[in-house]
């Protein structure tokens, strides 16, 4: 069964085997806690602390097949889960598997959680090809594999979706206050709660993005447009500015924002508190480009080079005070 495991994550395995491995899992634990353990590890090799290009995803990968065939897997594995806790970055995953699902049926499955901490971004490839991006501080819940004629996958902070196209099985994605609905498209969601607000922009293909509370209300997006629900209201505007989506690359661009803006976002990203003494910084509007390695005293002191403004940090109580 190992065997089939390697050939399951290799992306190898045909029809009869999977369905074998899946019943084996059904009643054989070991197994089943192997392919949990395994499945993490495939993740973790993808979520380098700063993974900015789609070819470290693919040695990422490389790499992990190499620990699959390895003699020592079970060391190696230790090292790269070592590695994993440096980066701070928290994997919950768990699995359960009934007769009901082996049957292919409207069974649930228990759904995996993956957590991305402050000042890293993160990337996955979700059972059926679909490709996600979580920004820092973002959690996206999903399951092992997609069940019944829904993929339903929910997200919690920010996340950017390259869906697999599949007309037979629509992929939603839940947030807090929309719900978003595709067959194959790209687009982001930026829905982190203490923003007060949720944002839904399209990059390719159509997108229904109805209001999580209320189906009944719903709009439908056509490319570089965006829904804000805000106040309890849906606004449908044009994407100005589809480089502030090159978080997903590591950099973080603002046009001709303003500085309360900017600095809510960097709260976010960061987990820390920005405190403003002096109000009129807050109208001070700003345009560049920050890559999210150089972390948040790099960026403030590039803003201070363009407005002059003091920088007071309080490491212990994980604040930063700016006054003029």
């Amino acid at each position: 069964m190992k065997e089939i495991l390697t050939k399951y994550f290799s992306g190898e395995i045909n029809g009869s085997e999977e369905r074998k491995l899946f019943g084996q899992m059904e009643y054989d634990e070991s197994l089943r806690a192997e392919y949990i353990r395994l499945q993490n590890i495939y993740a973790l090799t993808l979520l380098g602390q700063h993974p900015s290009q789609e070819a470290e995803g693919v040695k990422g990968f490389t790499t992990f097949s190499q620990r699959l065939q390895a003699r020592k897997r079970q060391m190696k594995a230790r090292v790269i889960l070592q590695y994993a806790a440096t980066a701070l970055l928290l994997i919950t995953s768990t699995f359960f598997l009934t007769r009901a699902l082996l049957l292919r049926s409207n069974a649930a499955i228990e759904m995996n959680t993956l957590y991305v901490p402050a000042g890293q971004r993160a990337q996955l490839t979700l059972h059926d090809g679909t490709q996600v991006w979580l920004n820092a501080q973002s959690t996206l819940t999903y399951p092992a594999r997609f069940s019944g004629n829904r993929r339903e996958v929910s997200v919690v902070g920010e996340a950017y979706f390259d869906v697999a196209e599949n007309r037979q099985k629509p992929f939603v994605v839940t947030t807090q206050q929309l719900t978003m609905e595709v067959l194959g498209t790209e687009f982001n969601v930026y829905s982190y709660p203490e923003a007060g607000y949720t944002q839904t922009s399209l990059v390719e293909g159509s997108l229904r993005v109805s209001e999580t509370s209320n189906k009944n209300k719903s709009v439908l997006l056509s490319p570089y447009h965006q829904v804000t629900f805000s106040d309890n209201k849906m606004q449908l505007d044009k994407l100005n500015n589809p480089e502030h989506l090159l978080w997903r690359d590591g950099i973080y661009s603002f046009h001709n924002e303003q500085l309360i803006k900017i600095l809510a976002k960097l709260e976010l990203y960061y987990d820390i508190t920005i405190l403003v003494e002096d109000p009129e910084i807050f109208n001070i509007r700003y345009t560049g480009k920050f890559r999210q390695r150089d972390g948040i005293d790099e960026i403030l002191h590039i803003l201070q080079k363009i407005q002059s403004f003091k920088i007071h940090k309080d490491k212990e109580n994980n604040l930063i005070t700016l006054s003029k």
